[in-house]
């Protein structure tokens, strides 16, 4: 027993005060503990690192496309819509490096306070966590839905989200200064609501922890998309493929909707994909090569797939 007891001892030494004490900031093995089932490149903090060109082809997707494939998975907790944005109009993708934020406590804030004062952190709490932001990244902050003096960023740190991300940010909270906000370059962002009261009795009280966006679950690493009905937040894990099948679906659409523009579908508007006609779909692409964002060999494995008989037909995005 005592043996065992030192060898725990010696491992906590050895770990240093930033792993062993840390207690806002998750350390990298319990980022992974949640994204276990994630086998590719991370991040010095354990955030899974998706592919830069997912953010990218991310873009082109709808909402519903992905949110089928992400349903199918059994991933039913994933979107939040009913935002106000800087630019409503303009979708954005990153990679989520999570915020949770609580009315403030006394005794809790002082804690908080004397680990930044020893980890050397400056400034408020809301401030600690843009400093963690790195390129590609989407500062997704709980903040319990409060706008009036739950104004997460003015102007001066909207200014530092687009500095370090080039992205955004989603705010289950509120934000000050948008007028200002709405003329930086290379940010954008979704909030709940917009005053002129400046950030208090609030704290932060955790960086790369789980956090609840609604009724959305998100996890430091998820592929974020926001675009103008809402956002979406993607496993990592699932990422790649999520992107490939709503890709696949979308062309799917593209075809279909040609042929009904065409009269060339009899009644089967939504689609009818027999055998016949995921043929006549990969001839399509064929002829249109630029419609293709995944490679031929990948579009060629989803068409496969789709033309199993176990694999019931489906209409694209299935019935509106």
């Amino acid at each position: 027993m005592k043996k065992t007891v030192l060898t725990i001892l010696i491992a906590c030494a050895a770990m240093g005060p930033s792993t062993a004490f840390a207690q806002i900031k998750q350390t990298k093995e319990q980022v992974m503990f949640y994204t276990s089932e994630w086998k590719g490149e991370r991040f010095p903090d354990g955030r899974p690192k998706v592919a830069d060109n997912l953010l990218v082809r991310a873009l082109d997707l709808s909402i519903e496309d992905v949110w089928d494939y992400l349903r199918g998975q059994g991933y039913t907790n994933q979107f939040e819509g009913g935002w106000q944005a800087l630019h409503i109009e303009k979708p954005f993708a990153g990679r989520a490096l999570t915020a949770q934020f609580m009315p403030r406590r006394p005794d809790m804030a002082a804690a908080v306070a004397a680990e930044g004062k020893a980890e050397g952190r400056v400034s408020g709490t809301n401030s600690w966590v843009i400093n963690e932001l790195q390129m590609g990244d989407t500062m997704v902050a709980d903040g319990y839905g409060k706008v009036i003096e739950g104004t997460l960023i003015g102007s001066n740190l909207g200014s530092g989200i687009a500095a370090h991300t080039h992205s955004g940010f989603i705010f289950d909270a509120g934000i000050r200064d948008a007028e200002e906000n709405r003329e930086i370059a290379n940010l954008n962002g979704f909030y709940r609501g917009y005053d002129p009261s400046a950030w208090a009795q609030m704290q932060l009280t955790g960086i790369n922890v789980p956090v609840r966006i609604g009724r959305a679950v998100v996890l430091p690493g998820d592929l974020v998309l926001a675009k103008q009905d809402g956002v979406i937040f993607i496993p990592a894990v699932l990422a790649a493929a999520a992107v490939d099948k709503a890709e696949f679906t979308n062309l799917q659409d593209a075809f279909n909707f040609e042929l009904n523009s065409q009269g060339k579908n009899g009644a089967q508007f939504e689609g009818g994909w027999t055998a016949e006609k995921l043929i006549a779909l990969g001839k399509w692409v064929d002829a249109h090569p630029e419609k293709l964002k995944m490679t031929r060999a990948e579009f060629a494995a989803l068409l496969a797939e789709a033309s199993r008989p176990s694999q019931p037909p489906r209409g694209g995005r299935g019935a509106r």
